[in-house]
């Protein structure tokens, strides 16, 4: 298993972090902006985690957190760290089972504790640990941050925070104003900041306690996650749903911003064009009689069905602060939203409200079996296609 990463870089989160020096990031567009799928190599060849193939990716705005669980697992950091910490393993880290990071804080999970290390401080203790006991009749389901036995851990204080044994919690997803629950049953469940619909529930309305998801009500989904004002569900049909805000078209939808900003770079490039023709036209005049209006969407409060590609599923799915990236059963990556730092992978900065298949790993016969987002950038986790013979 390969992995490849895209987006903003400005601190050696994908490539490069080798040629920065402490406290310093990329000013070179190129390097800040990497537009086509990138494997990650970075700086784990130095450490002794290179032999362990389970691996797998955490992401926060300015760093990457590499988890690695066969044998002795441990944690390895890219990104806006210190130059001694570059690609070896987190000594704190060995024996965990999981990680989450975030801008301020590396959360593990151990068999029999939680312990949250300062990213910003250098520190012989945890600034916050937690001992956990779990279900004995359960002791062989691992861990799935940000959920714990009893509830979940949060990105900033106090990290603990309870959860109603009633919800059955599967799994969760945690943007920094809201959250999006789903229980064993396959019911979604949000609260927090809704004020671009990003509940739901179709207000704009915040929401103290988790609230069950009612127009998803009969249909059970399989997997939830969450951007920075939008939501995503896939139901075990394998259909996505999507709600919240779509400003930069990140649930996919008809986005009215997106397309006068669009206009206004292409009119603009035109103008600077020396060889631009008078009768050129920026967008199509409808004919005479012709109406042409195109319904645009900049807040779903309630979840709308999303048809990436006819005739094919959605396996997973994962979103960024404004950008959304998918996973089919054909394994294929499609993506979608914002894309100023190439986070969608096209080789363009282009941002686009209509999900697009990432031509690169179809081209090179690599099959994507996961997809990790960081805020603006993207990581996509890939096999080799297994051709059939004559």
């Amino acid at each position: 298993m390969r992995w490849f990463g895209f987006g903003f870089n400005a601190f050696g989160q994908i490539y490069g972090q080798d040629k920065l020096l402490e406290g310093e990031c990329f000013e070179n567009e190129q390097e800040v902006k990497v537009s086509s799928p990138t494997e990650l190599t970075a700086q784990e060849d130095r450490s002794d985690c290179r032999l362990k193939t389970d691996c797998q990716i955490r992401a926060s705005w300015s760093r990457r957190a590499s988890l690695y669980l066969n044998g002795d697992s441990c944690v390895c950091l890219s990104g806006f760290i210190s130059n001694e910490s570059c690609g070896n393993p987190v000594k704190e880290s060995r024996g965990c089972k999981d990680a989450i990071i975030s801008e301020s804080y590396l959360t593990l999970a151990f068999s029999d504790r939680l312990e949250s290390w300062d990213l910003q401080k250098k520190e012989t203790s945890p600034s916050w640990s937690m001992e956990i006991k779990t279900d004995p009749e359960i002791s062989g389901t691992p861990l799935n941050l940000p959920l714990v036995p009893g509830g979940y851990i949060a990105t900033k204080t106090p990290f603990y925070r309870s959860l109603s044994p009633h919800l059955r919690a599967k799994s969760l997803a945690l943007s920094s104003e809201h959250a999006i629950l789903l229980s064993a049953s396959g019911t979604v469940y949000t609260w927090g900041l809704g004020s671009h619909g990003q509940l739901g529930h179709g207000v704009l309305t915040p929401e103290e306690e988790p609230r069950a998801v009612e127009a998803l009500w009969g249909l059970p989904m399989s997997c939830v996650a969450t951007g920075g004002w939008h939501s995503v569900c896939i139901s075990d049909g394998g259909d996505l749903y999507v709600w919240g805000w779509n400003e930069s078209g990140q649930l996919g939808l008809p986005s009215q911003g997106l397309r006068k900003a669009t206009q206004q770079e292409s009119s603009q490039q035109q103008e600077e064009s020396p060889c631009r023709d008078a009768s050129t036209s920026t967008a199509e005049e409808p004919q005479e009689g012709e109406t042409h209006e195109e319904v645009f969407i900049s807040i779903q409060a309630f979840p709308a069905l999303l048809d990436i590609t006819p005739l094919c599923e959605v396996s997973t799915v994962s979103c960024g602060c404004r950008h959304t990236a998918a996973v089919t059963t054909t394994g294929d990556l499609y993506t979608w939203g914002w894309g100023d730092y190439g986070q969608l992978g096209h080789q363009t900065l282009i941002s686009s409200d209509e999900p697009q298949r990432v031509e690169l790993f179809k081209e090179q016969q690599m099959r994507v079996v996961d997809v990790v987002c960081g805020a603006w950038n993207t990581f996509a986790s890939v096999v080799k296609e297994e051709v059939a013979g004559p």
